[in-house]
């Protein structure tokens, strides 16, 4: 097959994405598929393989420095990037993208727009699954356990104290739509939460208030309707943050997780009565 392997992109997961995308640009070519690499932030240029990849992962996610220089004027080369002539005789594009314009249903838009079969998710459950607070309101609606959250828009007014005495402490605050733990923050006191809740605004338009759970880190895989092994994730110390995530040696991976089934207990349900900005 000749297939486009669609890496690097405008996120702040840049790096992890370059990760990703060596590993299948090197599974792809033993499987003796055609591959031709393409980073977004180019545009339409067709660029040597080398160059895209140069960038490799630090133990620290791009400064909102380096990230505005990716999402300025370059944001306008994603479309430039899926409307030029490098998908020319292309069967499919493999989405090796992370994070903001790779996994929240806008490039998935642009492919369909331009009639390219792609990998992973479509469009819907990209978009709906990369908005934490959408995600969250789903998994509610389905009696799904998830932490009870406070939503706030960048204009909203709020009262700190308020989240404080609703949830206690520690709380977690993050960006809504950034993934790899990028712009989280656990805050222990007032100042530290409002210092956590402007730093998530510098990465979106939304941020979540959320109760903390401690408990164990646990994922499974499913591809396909298939599920694989439960895997336990065991951080060296502190919590499971983008350095623990891409620094090697600074997390432990328990695979198959030692878990026994149990009941679930019922559902805690979040009402909009207890929102401090109604206060």
């Amino acid at each position: 097959m000749n297939i486009a392997l669609i890496t690097g992109g405008l996120s702040s997961e840049r790096e992890v994405a370059l990760s990703s995308g060596r590993g299948i640009l090197k599974a792809l070519r033993e499987l003796g598929h055609k591959v031709k690499v393409i980073d977004p932030v180019f545009g339409g240029r067709e660029v040597e393989e080398e160059v895209i990849f140069r960038d490799m992962v630090s133990k620290d996610y791009p400064t909102l420095e380096k990230l505005k220089s990716l999402q300025g004027e370059n944001a306008r080369k994603l479309l430039e990037c899926i409307n030029s002539s490098l998908f020319d005789d292309i069967d499919i594009a493999f989405l090796g993208l992370h994070g903001k314009f790779g996994e929240d249903g806008i490039i998935q838009t642009l492919l369909e727009l331009r009639g390219v079969k792609y990998t992973g998710s479509g469009i819907r459950s990209s978009a709906f699954a990369m908005d934490k607070d959408i995600s969250k309101t789903v998994f509610q609606a389905e009696g799904i356990l998830t932490p009870e959250w406070i939503a706030l828009n960048r204009q909203d007014e709020y009262n700190i104290r308020e989240f404080l005495r609703i949830f206690g402490k520690p709380l977690v605050v993050k960006p809504n739509d950034e993934g790899s733990t990028v712009g989280l923050t656990i805050a222990s006191d007032e100042k530290e939460l409002e210092k956590g809740i402007n730093n998530a605004f510098a990465y979106s338009e939304k941020v979540l208030v959320e109760k903390y759970v401690k408990g164990r880190e646990i994922t499974v895989a499913v591809v396909d309707g298939r599920s694989y092994p439960v895997i336990e994730i065991k951080p060296k110390d502190g919590f499971y943050d983008y350095e623990h995530k891409y620094t090697k040696g600074r997390t432990e991976y328990i695979c198959p997780a030692d878990v026994q089934r149990r009941s679930a207990p019922r559902l805690a349900i979040w009402s909009s009565r207890d929102d401090p900005r109604h206060r």
